[in-house]
């Protein structure tokens, strides 16, 4: 395993842009050291942004990711941590199929609205 990372390296290994990186620093989610301008990430930045990465694909916030993640580095740990990342999974979840319902909903009304368009086309003489 290598020592360091540059940034170029993580921007092509995991299809992300300069910017994100510099984003995730900003947020205080990555920690590169610098040699003069340039960044240098450890194998424990990789680390750090491939779960960044995992999260924000199922639907995390940065401020979600963020709280994981300094569960980790404070007591209780990893254990914290992944108690916390099954809670989030399960509020995630409970949100997607809110969303599939509301959709599901919508959907219907648009079956009804459309089938009462028809109708009334229908009664006015209106072929479609």
């Amino acid at each position: 395993m290598k020592k360091y990372y540059s940034i170029t390296e993580l921007t092509r290994e995991f299809g992300v842009s300069t910017r994100t990186l510099r984003f995730y620093e900003d947020e205080g989610l990555l920690h590169p050291e610098r040699r003069g301008r340039t960044r240098l990430y450890r194998a424990a930045d990789r680390r750090f942004l491939q779960e960044i990465l995992r999260g924000r694909r199922i639907g995390f916030t940065i401020a979600e990711i963020r709280e994981i993640v300094h569960v980790y580095k404070e007591p209780p740990g990893e254990i914290g941590q992944l108690k916390l990342m099954m809670k989030k999974i399960d509020e995630k979840r409970d949100e997607l199929r809110q969303k599939r319902r509301d959709i599901d909903e919508t959907l219907s009304e648009l079956d009804q609205a459309e089938e009462a368009c028809l109708t009334r086309l229908v009664e006015i003489g209106v072929g479609t």
